[in-house]
Parts: C-alpha cells; sequence; structure tokens
C-alpha cells in the first residue's frame, strides 16, 4: 500500500508539472537600460533632422538676403547629404578602431562646429564651408546610431529601439521647422543665422549624454574583452540565460572558441577588420550578396521615392500647390513634420509585432497612391487660371498622407532592416556603404528639384517619383525576407535563397555560409 500511495503521488507530481508547462509563459518587460541607451545614441540623428528640417525655411530667408540664384540653392540644400558621405565612408573603419561610444561622441563635436561656422556665415562660400563641416558629422551619425542600437538591443525589442534613429530624425525635423517659423519674425539678417547656429544644441547635449553609455558588447568582444562584453550583456538582455546565449553567439561569429572564458582573451588573426571589403565586394558568398544587395537597395529606393524632395522643399510645393502667405506655408510645414513624427512614433510600437515586411509592403503601397494624388492635384493647380480650392486640400492632404505612410513603415525599416542583417565581422562598413547609398541619391534629388520640376513639371515630378515607388515594392517583395524576433546572428540563414545564387551553392555541401570564401 505504501508503494502504491508513492506511485500515486508521484504520478500526480508529474501531472501538476505538466499543467504548469501549459501556462502561458509572460513577456519581457522592456529592458529600461537598454532603452536609455538607445535613446542616447539615436539622439545623434537628431542632428540631420534638425538640418533638414531648418534648411526648408532658412533657404528663403538666406536667397533673399545673399542674392543667390535658385541652382545656388538647390546645391546649398543638397550639398551636405554628398558632404556626409565623407563621413559614413570612414565612419565604420573609426568605430571599429576607437569603439562605437566615442564615434558618437566626435560625430556631436564635428556637427557642432559645423553649425557655429554656419551661424556666423557672412557670404555664400563661408556658408559652404559650414555645410561641409556639418555633412562630416551627419555622416558619422546617421552610419554609427543604428549600429550602435542593434548591437546592444535584445531581439524580443530590436526593432523597437533600433528605429530609434529614424525617430529621433523626424524629431529634428519637426523642431526644424518650428525654429523656422518662430525665428522667421526676426530681422532678415539675424533669423536664418540663428536657425542654423541652434543647431550646436543638441551636440552639446549629446556629448556629455553619451558619458553614462556603455560600449557595444559586439565591439567589447571583437577588442576580446569578454569581462567588459558579458557586464553589459547582462544588463542590456532581458535575462541572464539570454545574455550568454547572445556572448556565445557573438564569440562564435567573430572566431574565439567557445572554451575561451577569461575576461581578457586573443582574437584570432583574421577577425581585426582587414579583408573586410574583399568579402564584400570581390568574393561574397550568395548570402552575403544578397545582404548587401538588400541593404543598399532599401536605402536607395528610401531616398529615391522623394522623401527629401518633400520634406526639403515643402515650402515650395505649398507655394505651387497655391498658397501664398510666407506664413501659412511655414505653419503648413509644422504640420508637415508634427504629422511625421506622430506616424512614426506609431510605427516603433508595430515593428516587433506585425514584422518588417508586411510595414514596409503596405507603407510603400500608401506612398504610391500618395503621390500619384499628390502628382494630380498638383498638375490641376499648374493648368488652372483661378484658386482651386479642392485641389489645394488635394495637395495638402496628399503631402500629409505620404509622409505618414512614410513614417509608418519605410522611413524607420530601411535603418533597422539594414543595421541588423549584415554579419557582425562585416556590419560596420556593411552600413556605411549602405548610408553612402542613401546619401548620394538624397544629394542627388535635393540638388536637381529645382530643376528636375521646371524641366517636367512639378506634377511629373511626383508622378515620377511614384513610378519609382512602384519599382520599390516589388523589389521589397521579392528581396527581402522577414528578420523579426531573429538574432542578429542567425540572420544570414534568411538570405542566399535567391535562384540567381544557386548555381554558387554547389561547393557548400554542409549548408553553412563560410564568410569571405569563394562560392
Amino acid at each position: 500500500m505504501v508503494g502504491l500511495k508513492g506511485e500515486n503521488e508521484a504520478v500526480y507530481s508529474q501531472t501538476e508539472k505538466t499543467i504548469s508547462d501549459y501556462e502561458p509563459q509572460k513577456k519581457p518587460k522592456r529592458n529600461v537600460y537598454a532603452m536609455a541607451c538607445a535613446t542616447l545614441a539615436s539622439m545623434t540623428s537628431i542632428l540631420l533632422g534638425y538640418d533638414i528640417g531648418v534648411m526648408s525655411g532658412a533657404a528663403m530667408f538666406i536667397k533673399k538676403e545673399l542674392k543667390i540664384s535658385d541652382e545656388e540653392v538647390e546645391v546649398l540644400v543638397g550639398i551636405i547629404n554628398l558632404y556626409s558621405l565623407l563621413g559614413s565612408a570612414i565612419a565604420g573603419r573609426t568605430s571599429d578602431w576607437i569603439g562605437r561610444r566615442y564615434t558618437i561622441v566626435l560625430a556631436g563635436v564635428i556637427f557642432f562646429v559645423g553649425a557655429i561656422l554656419m551661424g556666423f556665415a557672412t557670404n555664400y562660400a563661408f556658408l559652404m564651408v559650414g555645410r561641409f563641416v556639418a555633412g562630416i558629422g551627419v555622416g558619422y551619425a546617421l552610419m554609427i546610431a543604428p549600429v550602435y542600437t542593434a548591437e546592444v538591443s535584445p531581439a524580443s525589442t530590436r526593432g523597437f529601439l533600433t528605429s530609434f534613429p529614424e525617430v529621433f530624425i523626424n524629431t529634428g525635423i519637426l523642431f526644424g521647422y518650428v525654429s523656422n517659423y518662430g525665428f522667421s519674425k526676426l530681422s532678415l539678417n539675424l533669423g536664418w543665422r540663428f536657425m542654423l547656429g541652434l543647431g550646436a544644441v543638441p551636440a552639446v547635449f549629446l556629448a556629455l549624454g553619451v558619458l553614462a553609455m556603455p560600449e557595444s558588447p559586439r565591439w567589447l568582444v571583437m577588442q576580446g574583452r569578454l569581462g567588459d562584453a558579458i557586464k553589459v550583456l547582462d544588463k542590456t538582455s532581458d535575462s541572464k540565460q539570454e545574455a550568454q546565449l547572445r556572448l556565445s553567439e557573438i564569440k562564435e561569429a567573430a572566431g574565439i572558441p567557445p572554451e575561451c572564458t577569461d575576461d581578457v582573451v586573443q582574437v584570432p588573426k583574421g577577425n581585426s577588420g582587414k579583408g573586410v571589403w574583399k568579402e564584400l565586394l570581390l568574393y561574397p558568398t550568395p548570402t552575403v550578396r544578397h545582404i548587401l544587395i538588400a541593404g543598399i537597395g532599401i536605402h536607395f529606393f528610401q531616398q529615391a521615392t522623394g522623401i527629401d524632395a518633400v520634406v526639403l522643399y515643402s515650402p515650395r510645393i505649398f507655394g505651387k500647390a497655391g498658397i501664398t502667405s510666407a506664413n501659412e506655408v511655414l505653419l503648413a510645414t509644422v504640420a508637415v513634420g508634427f504629422v511625421k513624427t506622430i506616424f512614426i512614433l506609431v510605427a516603433t510600437f508595430f515593428l516587433d509585432k506585425v514584422g518588417r515586411r508586411p510595414l514596409l509592403l503596405s507603407s510603400m503601397a500608401g506612398m504610391i497612391l500618395s503621390l500619384t494624388a499628390l502628382g494630380f492635384g498638383l498638375t490641376v493647380v499648374d493648368h488652372s487660371d483661378k484658386k482651386l480650392m479642392w485641389a489645394i486640400a488635394l495637395c495638402m492632404a496628399s503631402v500629409l498622407s505620404y509622409v505618414a505612410f512614410f513614417s509608418i513603415g519605410m522611413g524607420p525599416i530601411a535603418w533597422v532592416y539594414c543595421s541588423e542583417i549584415f554579419p557582425l565581422r562585416l556590419r560596420a562598413q556593411g552600413v556605411s556603404m549602405a548610408v553612402a547609398m542613401n546619401r548620394v541619391i538624397s544629394g542627388v534629388l535635393s540638388m536637381s528639384f529645382i530643376s528636375l520640376y521646371k524641366a517636367i513639371t512639378i506634377g511629373g515630378a511626383f508622378f515620377l517619383f511614384a513610378g519609382v515607388a512602384i519599382a520599390a515594392w516589388v523589389f521589397f517583395f521579392t528581396m527581402l525576407p522577414e528578420t523579426q524576433g531573429k538574432t542578429l546572428e542567425e540572420m544570414e540563414g534568411s538570405f542566399g535563397k535567391m535562384k540567381w545564387s544557386s548555381t554558387a551553392n554547389n561547393g557548400e555541401s554542409s549548408g553553412q555560409v563560410q564568410l569571405g570564401t569563394r562560392g
């Protein structure tokens, strides 16, 4: 009887355990420390956002005082994107050399100097020097913010946290628009100088705030500092188990043997950053080739669909739509900045719930409709001799819906997606290449938009952007796999499965991708 009783108790205990196992697991709370780190790092993006927003209005007053042509306005507005190429090109190597954290400090210092120079500019040439220095800082900021945020974030909230740079770009744009409206009341020679010089303020706060941030755990591992890396991972992970898992995955990606558990270890040769460009460009595996095309492609289409033309030249667009008062035009641009910021905040909460692909495809579909409607409305206004209120309202609504659809998907996902798909060893250089493409296309469009709409009408320019947006939708649908919920080290398995890459996989019998080897 005693034995039977013991068996019954064992069965009962086992049943209790099984039932408890079926209870739904609680969703981990958002990691406050990781969120604080992502917020501080992403504040670098305010620098670009403020410059974009403030220059859209300041250009009107600069043209009046310095008496420059439309072509010179185009160059002034758009050249910072090309200048930022130099910053983004060297930011990858700099961040591998001095670390992600101090690269952020450097970005803030450079932009601070550029903003001061622009604020004290006395002529067009002086202003262009300030634009050059600020452009270097912008290039650094654009490259380092998404990389650091992706590397410090746990997988459960990486999409949410890595969208922060885009949130702060939009916040900066809104601040720039508000600055335009506020300082437009000053005298002509002071107003635009205050608008541009005020950009130095966030750079100062950024340089001070970064002192409270830890270094990226992935960069620490690449330096062989495992002890420091696990301390950061313990604070930025949802659990101790996840921290250990992330460390083991990073060590594997960096080529460090699993049995190495000392606080400081020797990193194997070949993981110091040399040969990365060969792996990316000369001898990419099918997986790396697919990742490179996806990363560069998403940044190409983010700009080629006309977002900077709308944001930078919104005063001109509203003027062409029939809004003649300068005060009303500046107020309309504030509305654009407000809508853009609100919808990017909405998007951050859906990235890790809905996924990247659904948001991206629906965002692009909405942009196609908005661009088509805007092109139609501007064409009607352009061919009408009288003021048509319905056409003006259509143009206003189309601009607002366009920036709203951009902000819920295309805006944040380009930065999130690109920062998470590159393997650890290739991440800094890969992201810098994608950012370089982003800046080139932005620079070309912003430096030629006035000439473009003069050549094919302003309505025709937006019909052209709508055509590019259709091509973008097809590209995203066919080339971009879902990355939601995967760790950065698991990401490679989603790529390299395109039909055009199957022939290069013949020599890979194990199914594992070896970076830097010929297929």
